[in-house]
């Protein structure tokens, strides 16, 4: 299932004035979600893409898989398991992008959770994980090697300090 998973996703760069009409609405990929906003961020995150119109979903070098992954992740939409005519999945995407509802940013997955825990300079504490998720101390540690390491190939790292063994996920190249 591991490379099944992988995902495609570009560093986005500056984001263009015109974002800045309240009325527009805004979409936030990412490696775990897709954020509908009023408000785009003044600089993209790291492997964000930041679309406002068809135009910018097309020129957005997502993999196939990662646009099915967007499409077969959308509720109410027939899944799919093939991309076929990209260009009319992307318009299909965006239409479908137009009917959700301006909401709150759902609640991320536990995992995307303990991620973004892990990727704070300061690391994050196997109780520290307990606390936010309510998971046992075998279920963080599975998921730390399992589910992070193997699955999604990301580089978590562990070192004896002050408050415990603290874990991290590496930066790239470190």
């Amino acid at each position: 299932m591991g490379a099944e998973q992988s995902v495609s996703v570009v560093t986005g760069g500056v984001v263009p004035a015109h974002y800045g009409d309240p009325l527009m609405r805004v979409y936030i990929i990412n490696a775990d979600d897709l954020i509908v906003t009023r408000e785009a961020p003044a600089e993209p995150g790291e492997n964000e893409i930041v679309v406002a119109s068809l135009d910018e979903l097309r020129a957005a070098r997502l993999s196939g898989k990662r646009l099915l992954a967007l499409w077969n992740g959308l509720p109410g939409v027939d899944r799919l398991s093939k991309v076929g005519n990209r260009e009319a999945l992307v318009d299909r995407l965006w239409s479908a992008l137009q009917t959700l509802p301006d909401a709150q940013r759902a609640r991320a997955s536990k995992q995307a959770e303990v991620i973004g825990l892990l990727r704070r300079p300061e690391g994050v504490t196997v109780d520290e994980v307990r606390a936010v998720t309510g998971w046992q101390p075998h279920t963080v540690r599975g998921v730390f090697s399992g589910a992070l390491k193997k699955k999604r190939g990301l580089a978590v790292v562990a070192a004896k300090e002050e408050r415990g063994r603290v874990y991290r996920i590496a930066e790239a190249g470190a």
